[in-house]
């Protein structure tokens, strides 16, 4: 890999891997529809005018049906039932949960009619993979965090089904006026439950921070960035930055936010991510 994808590799590892601890800090000072509609909204401003080529936008709107299913799952909801958890749970603990997404995406390719078959290595991969998420959301889900745990799995849920949906749906659409159109849609379903849960004070000056940062930096650059990754390195090898993601959450927490981290904490991380690349390794051909 170039040094230029490197260097988009580590920008992606850093820019996905600190949202959990910005929400975390958010929610603090705005409700969660409020802090949606300013992450989707700065988003969608910023991609927007990037985009405002006609022919890019005609696929979009070939395929809106998909387009709106594939904006429901990876910002819509995902987005609303991560912020809210996080008003609940460490934001460590979500980051290392999500990180069971390839896990879940691998079960519903395969249950889905997808090519990948399940095999015995990505079988024991899987097993790994659920034994982590049990050691991490085990003691949460009996010492009365079960909703939240719960919300993250589902947000964990929704990551895997969104990346299918553009896979077999998806493919001809162009991925910056895809998301913009995203993010746009998104936006306009937040604006009425915003306006309704506006802040009445002016937040403290780290959440609007917070919020600024998840908008500008993890949303609308984000994205552009994993585009410029995706170019220079190929979808395949632009994903493996998943990997790295959880583990820069684990420690934004602890150490910015002192929260905890446990001998459990450790051995759930290394037991879902040993899982989703067992399980999410593609078939080789032999004949290749």
């Amino acid at each position: 890999m170039s040094v230029r994808g490197w260097l988009l590799f580590a920008a992606m590892s850093l820019i996905w891997g600190i949202p959990y601890l910005l929400i975390k800090v958010a929610v603090e000072g705005v409700s969660v529809p409020v802090l949606v509609l300013a992450r989707t909204a700065v988003g969608a401003l910023v991609l927007i005018p990037l985009t405002l080529n006609r022919r890019a936008w005609a696929p979009v709107l070939a395929h809106w049906k998909p387009v709106a299913v594939f904006a429901f799952f990876e910002i819509i909801a995902a987005w609303l039932l991560l912020s809210d958890a996080e008003r609940h749970i460490s934001s460590s603990l979500t980051g290392l949960l999500i990180a069971a997404s390839p896990i879940v995406a691998a079960v519903l390719d395969r249950l889905t009619g997808g090519s990948q078959p399940l095999t015995a290595k990505r079988l024991a991969g899987l097993a790994v993979g659920l034994s982590g998420v049990a050691v991490l959301a085990g003691p949460e889900l009996t010492g009365g965090s079960a909703w939240p745990v719960t919300e993250v799995l589902m947000v964990a849920v929704c990551y895997a089904i969104a990346p299918l949906v553009a896979a077999r749906y998806l493919g001809d659409v162009p991925t910056m006026p895809m998301t913009a159109a995203c993010l746009g849609l998104a936006a306009i379903v937040y604006a009425g439950p915003a306006a309704a849960t506006w802040p009445t004070e002016m937040p403290q000056t780290r959440v609007l921070v917070a919020i600024v940062l998840l908008a500008v930096v993890c949303t609308a650059l984000a994205f552009i960035v994993f585009f410029a990754l995706i170019r220079e390195v190929g979808a395949p090898k632009a994903l493996v930055f998943t990997y790295v993601n959880p583990a820069v959450a684990l420690g934004a927490g602890v150490v910015i936010l002192n929260e905890p981290l446990t001998p459990w904490h450790l051995l759930g991380l290394g037991l879902i991510l040993a899982g989703s690349v067992l399980a999410t390794r593609r078939q080789e051909n032999p004949l290749s």
